[in-house]
């Protein structure tokens, strides 16, 4: 299954690195990455293939969520269906 991961933080070194960790940590594959600063904020895209993830999809997005708690940023993931029908004009 591929979801769509996103990151909010204000801009500081290492943000790229904790998250990226983070998700190999459980198995996580990232696919693709985009990312761009705007103005003092830190914004990041990434679609991750989470078939071989060691934790079950609810449980990996409540996960992210604390751990970004913990590291100052906000992370969510979602199903990239669910993704896509919200977004399809």
């Amino acid at each position: 299954m591929k979801v769509i991961v996103t990151v909010i933080a204000k801009d500081r070194v290492g943000i790229i690195a904790d998250v990226c960790a983070l998700l190999a940590a459980h198995g996580v594959n990232i696919l693709d990455i985009s990312q761009t600063i705007l103005q003092d904020y830190f914004t990041m895209i990434m679609l991750a293939d989470v078939s071989g993830c060691d934790l079950p999809f609810a449980e990996l997005t409540r996960t992210l969520h604390e751990a970004g708690e913990n590291l100052g940023l906000d992370i969510r993931a979602q199903r990239e269906d669910i993704f896509n029908a919200m977004h399809r004009i």
